[in-house]
C-alpha cells in the first residue's frame, strides 16, 4: 500500500535546509542534501546528544519513511511530537523570557561544539513537558570563524524588544508580535521605550544603538545593515553573555489587573468552593480526557485537576497577570502537563503569515477531548453580548465533552456586570441556558453547588466528529 501524500506545514518553506511535513497525523522533518555537512556535524560533535540531555532541543529519530521531496532529501527525522503549538504572542512575560534564555543557552553550547544558531526566531521554541525547547533541528550551522552572529538582529527583535517593552512600558505591548510576526522593528521598540533605558548599557547597546544602525543603513540602501566585519569566537561569546545579562535583568510584576487575585476575591463560601472542586473532579473522572482546554482558567486551580490526571491541559486566560502567576507556579512545581497561555476568547489568535498559513488560528489547533468553562459564560454572554445559542455552537465545535458553570443574574458577580449597563438579556436564566445548550449537547449531569446559586453541568457534544 502506497504512503499517503505528505502535507507540508504552512510555516515551513523559508529554509532551504529542509522542511516539516505531516503524514498520517505524524510530524516529520526532511533534511535536504544541502544541509548534510551541518547535520552530520551536529550529530558527530555530540552537540545534539548534549542539548537533548539538557532538555534544550527536541529529541528525534532518523525515520525510514519516504521523504516528501526525494530528489533533495538527505534524511527524514521523526521528532518527539509536540502536542500543542503555541506562539510568542500567547505567552506571558516569563515564558518569553525563559524562551529567550533557552535560545542563548543553546547558542553558547553550539559555539563550544564549533557550531552556532543561524537563526533565533521565537517560533523555533515550544513549551514541551513544561520547558522551553528548541524544535528546529536545522537551525544549527558550522561556525564560520571570524563572523558576527548572523541571528543577532532576529534575537533582539523576537525576544529583547518585546521583553523590554513589557518591563518598562506595558504588558499589552507584547501583542505587537501578532502584527510583526517576523519580530518587532527595533526602531519602533526604541521609540516606545522611556528615555531612561538609554542609560541601561544592555538596552542602549542591543536596542537603541542597534536601531540607529538599522536606520542609517536603511536610509542609505533601503534595507537593514549587512553582516560585515570580523568577530572572533570570544567576542561572539561576550555578545551572548551581554544579551543574557540584559534579558535576566528585565522584570515584570503581575499586578494591577482585574482578575489576577480572583480566587482571593470570590463570593464562594469555603464549603461551596470545596463542593465545586469535588464536582469538577468527578466530571473529569467520568469523561477521562487526554486533552483539555480550560477557558478562563485564571491561575489554573481547576486546570490542575485535569493536568494531574495525566492529560495535557491548556489553561487559557485573558488576564496576563493570571497567566504569569499560573506559569510561575508551573515552573516552581516542575509541572509537565499544564501550559498556561494568554488568550482572549472573544478575539482568539487568528491564522497569520504568508497565505494565512504560517501561524495557525487557535480553533485550528483543536478540537480536544474536553473543554472547561467555569465562571465564564456570564462574561461572554453579558459583558460581550454573545447569545447563549452561539456559545453552545462554539463550544460544541471545540470538544466532545464540556464542563460548564452557569451563574444566574442573582449572583453578585453577575450583578456587578449589570450594574453599569442595561439588562438586555431576557434569555439569560437557567431555563434559557439549558434550552440553548440542548440544541448542541446532551446534558449528562446538572448539579447545583451547595451554598451557592451556581450550577455545574457535564455535557457531550452532538457532533459526530467528536464521537
Amino acid at each position: 500500500m502506497a504512503n499517503p501524500d505528505p502535507i507540508v506545514e504552512g510555516a515551513s518553506f523559508r529554509d532551504p535546509s529542509g522542511f516539516v511535513f505531516r503524514r498520517e497525523g505524524l510530524i516529520y522533518r526532511q533534511v535536504n542534501q544541502s544541509y548534510q555537512d551541518h547535520y552530520d556535524r551536529l550529530i558527530e560533535s555530540g552537540l545534539y546528544a548534549r542539548l537533548v540531555q539538557e532538555g534544550l532541543l527536541i529529541p528525534h529519530q532518523e525515520a525510514g519513511v519516504e521523504p516528501a521531496d526525494p530528489v533533495r532529501a538527505y534524511k527524514v527525522l521523526q521528532p518527539d511530537q509536540v502536542p500543542f503549538i503555541s506562539y510568542p504572542y500567547e505567552w506571558c512575560f516569563s515564558q518569553l523570557k525563559d524562551a529567550a534564555l533557552a535560545t542563548l543557552a543553546v547558542q553558547k553550547m553550539a559555539l563550544e561544539a564549533g557550531m552556532w544558531l543561524k537563526d533565533a526566531s521565537a517560533y523555533n521554541v515550544q513549551f514541551y513537558r513544561g520547558r522551553p525547547v528548541l524544535i528546529d533541528t536545522l537551525s544549527f550551522e558550522i561556525y564560520p570563524e571570524g563572523q558576527p552572529w548572523v541571528a543577532y538582529r532576529q534575537f533582539c527583535q523576537h525576544f529583547l524588544a518585546p521583553l523590554a517593552l513589557i518591563s518598562y512600558r506595558d504588558v499589552r505591548l507584547s501583542q505587537l508580535m501578532r502584527v510583526y510576526i517576523d519580530g518587532l522593528p527595533l526602531d519602533l521598540a526604541s521609540g516606545l521605550l522611556p528615555a531612561r533605558t538609554r542609560l541601561n548599557f544592555g538596552l542602549a547597546t542591543h536596542l537603541h544603538l542597534h536601531a540607529s544602525a538599522q536606520r542609517r543603513y536603511s536610509d542609505q540602501a533601503g534595507k537593514t545593515p549587512p553582516i560585515t566585519g570580523t568577530m572572533g569566537k570570544t567576542a561572539v561569546l561576550g555578545l551572548i553573555d551581554s544579551l543574557e545579562g540584559t534579558v535576566r535583568s528585565l522584570k515584570w510584576k503581575p499586578a494591577g489587573t482585574e482578575w489576577g487575585a480572583y480566587y482571593s476575591d470570590t463570593n464562594y463560601t469555603p464549603t461551596a468552593f470545596e463542593h465545586k472542586h469535588r464536582i469538577v473532579q468527578d466530571f473529569l473522572s467520568k469523561a477521562q480526557p487526554q486533552t483539555v482546554w480550560d477557558l478562563g482558567a485564571n491561575t489554573g486551580l481547576f486546570s490542575r485537576l485535569a493536568s494531574e490526571m495525566g492529560g495535557l491541559t491548556l489553561a487559557f486566560d485573558i488576564d496576563p497577570a493570571a497567566v504569569e502567576l499560573n506559569y510561575r507556579e508551573c515552573r516552581k512545581k516542575e509541572e509537565t502537563h499544564l501550559l498556561p497561555l494568554w488568550i482572549d476568547l472573544t478575539n482568539p489568535s487568528p491564522a497569520l503569515g504568508w497565505a494565512n498559513q504560517e501561524r495557525r488560528g487557535l480553533l485550528e489547533r483543536g478540537p480536544v477531548d474536553l473543554v472547561m468553562a467555569l465562571a465564564l459564560v456570564h462574561h461572554l454572554a453579558i459583558s460581550n453580548n454573545v447569545p447563549l445559542d452561539r456559545l453552545a455552537g462554539f463550544f460544541s465545535g471545540l470538544s466532545r465533552w464540556l464542563v460548564i458553570e452557569f451563574i444566574p443574574k442573582s449572583d453578585s458577580q453577575v450583578r456587578r456586570l449589570l450594574a453599569s449597563r442595561q439588562d438586555i438579556f431576557p434569555e439569560y436564566h437557567a431555563e434559557g441556558f439549558e434550552r440553548a445548550f440542548k440544541r448542541s449537547f446532551t446534558i449528562h449531569a446538572c448539579i447545583r453547588i451547595p451554598e451557592s446559586e451556581r450550577t455545574l453541568y457535564l455535557m457531550e457534544s452532538h457532533l459526530s466528529a467528536h464521537a
